[in-house]
């Protein structure tokens, strides 16, 4: 978020205060100040140009360099343009024919709003030191210089006012976003951690009561149950997405008869739509419904490939004259399966 004032209503105050400035200049003209009416009328030219240059819509507020540098150069020409066209010891003063003086001022102030205040400083105290040079000290109050510098310190202040405000605020923002995805992070750990203690209870809860109940002395049969609902337990770790009820049942079943099963979620399925999920699911309950293998190993692919779960079924080759040397079995694949992410490849 970005503070400030609309620039549509900086423009037209600035183009007000310029036209006024022109306004007073050919008012000026009527009125012998001037020893050359031509001088004044080509600074008048030169003021309206370069204002409009720089007041010229556009969409970015700083102003650039040779816009800035065309600006200060105007600023620098504008006095002593006109001023060696009138007399500072006039009785009664010059009138309105000193309007050059407020219209640096305003020129300056454009410039500083738009965010170049070394340039603006610049040709305020270049008008400054000409003023002196040209009527002296007395000068600076009488014809506005003063007033000018003041307009060009407020610019200045403000700018770097809102600047500070704007800062802060985008600040803020950043510093609520992020303690808004924290608190998600957090929210997201907590249900996390009661869904798996939930999984965990429920899958754990009756033989917990039937070790109760027999005081600790179990059975052959319900120690080998205990060690499936430990591995079911870390499944709940390690599956994660690749877990429905039908992949929990089929599991369970393959390793009461023997085989040794392994589900790797890495992360790989994350995206899919709830429609592939089931359908990459239902395939892999198949899967281990079907094998005969010793070993089974299902595991995710990471995105950027057509296949989301390959499953590796592995078998303990019977070599007899390899036992008999006493050597290690040898694994030979027995299944070997990769489920596609979407159906159209599936089918």
């Amino acid at each position: 978020m970005k503070i400030g004032v609309p620039r549509a209503l900086i423009v037209t105050l600035a183009g007000l205060f310029s036209a006024y400035h022109l306004l007073l200049a050919g008012y000026s003209l009527q009125f012998p100040y001037a020893d050359d009416p031509g001088a004044v009328v080509a600074a008048m030219a030169l003021y309206a140009l370069v204002t409009t240059v720089a007041l010229w819509p556009g969409r970015e507020t700083l102003m650039p360099i040779w816009m800035a540098a065309f600006a200060l150069g105007v600023a620098v020409a504008l006095p002593p343009l006109i001023t060696a066209v009138l007399d500072p010891a006039r009785p009664g003063g010059n009138g309105y024919a000193t309007w050059y003086v407020a219209a640096v001022g305003t020129l300056m102030t454009i410039t500083a709003v738009r965010l170049r205040p070394g340039f603006a400083w610049a040709g305020i105290v270049f008008l400054v030191v000409q003023t002196l040079f040209w009527s002296g000290p007395q000068a600076l109050a009488t014809i506005g210089v003063i007033g000018s510098a003041s307009w060009v310190g407020v610019a200045h202040i403000l700018t770097n006012t809102l600047a500070k405000a704007s800062r802060d605020s985008e600040r803020f923002a950043r510093a609520e976003r992020e303690a808004t995805e924290w608190q998600a992070a957090q929210e997201a750990h907590l249900n996390e951690r009661q869904f798996r203690l939930g999984q965990t209870s429920i899958m754990a809860l009756p033989m917990l009561r039937t070790i109760r109940s027999t005081h600790g002395e179990l059975t052959a049969s319900q120690r080998a149950e205990c060690l499936h609902l430990e591995a079911a337990i870390r499944d709940e770790i390690r599956g994660r997405r690749l877990l429905n009820d039908a992949v929990r049942e089929q599991v369970m079943l393959a390793r009461r008869r023997g085989t040794i099963v392994t589900l790797l979620d890495e992360g790989g399925i994350d995206e899919l739509s709830e429609e592939d999920l089931e359908r990459v699911l239902g395939r892999l309950a198949l899967a281990l419904r079907d094998t005969t293998a010793d070993r089974l190993i299902a595991r995710t692919v990471p995105e950027g490939s057509d296949v989301a779960v390959t499953v590796v079924g592995l078998r303990t080759a019977a070599d007899e004259a390899v036992t008999m040397l006493g050597g290690e079995p040898d694994d030979e694949v027995d299944l070997w399966l990769e489920i596609p992410r979407q159906a159209s490849a599936a089918s």
